[in-house]
């Protein structure tokens, strides 16, 4: 199995496809295994790492997750097959926003389109059980979230502006309470308040 996750590494890495980070990815695993998470609905699938290593926690994890790019979603489901893990990984083609989810589920991770964050969070927080959270990653936007804005290119400053909004919405949003973890790009972890 560890051959397989380094070659999807290495693909992501030739491709430029963004996978979460090594210390991010750790950070999830172990809060998967520290809150008995079953059910994780994940946006955004890229080419399924995040996926896959979610499903590897525990036998009993099952996982849906959705991404709307045909090339990553066909790398997805290839490596997703390669780890034997279709009977516990379903991924939909398409866009989150425009895509119907009827489960419930413990755990929903947010690494998808940075500009959508807000809209994500707002519809599928509904799909969350009353104990579950929100993760959300790439708060930090490889550290641009805190630069001089002057000194970048108008279209990065407006996905800066817009992950910054997002992390505002986090911390006025009434019915979670998140907290902000400088690990990995930067993860936000949003709990239902009971």
């Amino acid at each position: 199995m560890d051959r397989i996750l380094e070659d999807i590494k290495s693909y992501a890495r030739n491709f430029n496809v963004p996978i979460m980070q090594d210390p991010g990815m750790d950070f999830l695993t172990n809060y998967i295994k520290e809150h008995d998470v079953k059910r994780i609905l994940e946006i955004g699938s890229a080419i399924g790492y995040s996926a896959i290593r979610m499903a590897l926690v525990r036998d009993d994890i099952k996982v849906t997750t959705i991404e709307r790019d045909i090339t990553r979603y066909n790398e997805a489901v290839k490596n997703i097959n390669n780890c034997n893990l279709s009977d516990r990984i379903e991924i939909i083609l398409g866009d989150a926003l425009d895509t119907s989810i009827n489960g419930s589920y413990d755990l929903i991770f947010i690494d998808a389109a940075k500009a959508q964050y807000i809209k994500f969070f707002l519809k599928y927080q509904n799909n969350l059980d009353i104990n579950g959270s929100i993760i959300s990653d790439n708060l930090n936007f490889h550290g641009l979230t805190d630069a001089n804005m002057t000194t970048l290119s108008r279209n990065v400053r407006g996905l800066v502006r817009k992950i910054n909004n997002y992390k505002e919405f986090l911390i006025e949003n009434k019915d979670f309470k998140t907290e902000f973890y400088d690990i990995g790009d930067g993860i936000g972890v949003s709990t239902r308040y009971n």
